[in-house]
């Protein structure tokens, strides 16, 4: 190869050994170069052959400046931030957000809770959710989550109000109910109108914002309003506003607000690690620390 010149690779995970991280392909992705530079955050949360694996057969290793501006953003929201700090999670599931929710609840001023992972803090509360979402198996997590957070003096929204169907479908018929309100064979698919203004006006006042996970349905245009009306206040707010990957980084950047935000993070699964307050494997690796 000449100066300047850029070989190219294809996915690493064509080769099995690669997700199993072993010594073999990890010397052979070694041998092509002198120096390593991961600028993947998006798999910095994976212990692979070209993440962590090749790192310790080269000389040097090092994060790249994407790498660098992930972990800065992320890390000063989560350990340095400029309160008061607003927590927004969303998304299907308790379960796949326990550990982020249990850490998140020691260093935020205030947690919003939607998306489909509210109504088992809604059943929590002995509120009605129908045929919605519902991890059964979490509904104590869930209270002793709020009691941490009533502990922590961290004030825990959820939805008041919701739009509810009686199918998945955006061409069926909905209307929004009352806090309690849902119906045995209705399902809830987005936070209503009152729990649109609650939650903007909760994140009025914050200084610094993450929010990871959509308040609904938001590939349905009619149960979209939700998550509309939370990157519209994000938008809007004077603060650094960091968007954790995934499904919330696709409703912002679908929805036209991507410039609006101070930072849109290219990890989903990174970023959730990373809130939960785990080392990533592939930034550990890098000896550039």
């Amino acid at each position: 190869m000449n100066d300047g010149d850029v070989f190219l690779l294809q996915n690493t995970r064509y080769r099995k050994e690669e997700t199993k991280n072993e010594e073999n392909f990890s010397k052979e992705l070694a041998e092509l170069a002198d120096l390593f530079v991961n600028d993947a955050f998006g798999s910095a949360h994976r212990a692979h052959c070209s993440t962590v694996g090749v790192t310790e057969y080269v000389e040097e290793s090092v994060a790249g400046y994407l790498m660098g501006k992930e972990l800065q953003f992320l890390g000063n929201a989560v350990n340095n931030p400029v309160r008061p700090l607003v927590a927004i999670l969303g998304g299907s599931k308790v379960s796949s957000k326990i550990s982020v929710i249990d850490n998140l609840l020691d260093k935020v001023d205030k947690l919003i809770i939607g998306g489909g992972m509210a109504y088992t803090f809604m059943a929590a509360k002995g509120q009605e959710v129908g045929d919605s979402l519902l991890e059964e198996d979490y509904i104590e997590y869930a209270k002793e989550m709020m009691a941490k957070a009533e502990k922590n003096g961290v004030k825990l929204l959820t939805p008041i109000d919701t739009v509810v169907s009686k199918e998945f479908s955006n061409d069926a018929p909905y209307h929004t109910v009352e806090l309690g309100g849902i119906a045995d064979d209705e399902e809830g698919l987005d936070i209503g109108a009152k729990t649109c203004e609650l939650y903007a006006d909760a994140i009025k006042s914050a200084k610094t914002v993450v929010w990871n996970g959509p308040m609904g349905v938001f590939e349905m245009s009619n149960f979209a309003k939700g998550t509309i009306a939370v990157a519209e206040a994000l938008a809007n707010i004077e603060a650094t506003t960091i968007i954790g990957g995934g499904d919330s980084a696709a409703a912002v950047n679908q929805l036209g607000y991507g410039d609006k935000m101070s930072h849109i993070s290219t990890g989903g699964g990174a970023s959730l690690e990373f809130l939960e307050g785990k080392e990533l494997p592939g930034v550990a690796a890098a000896n550039d620390k």
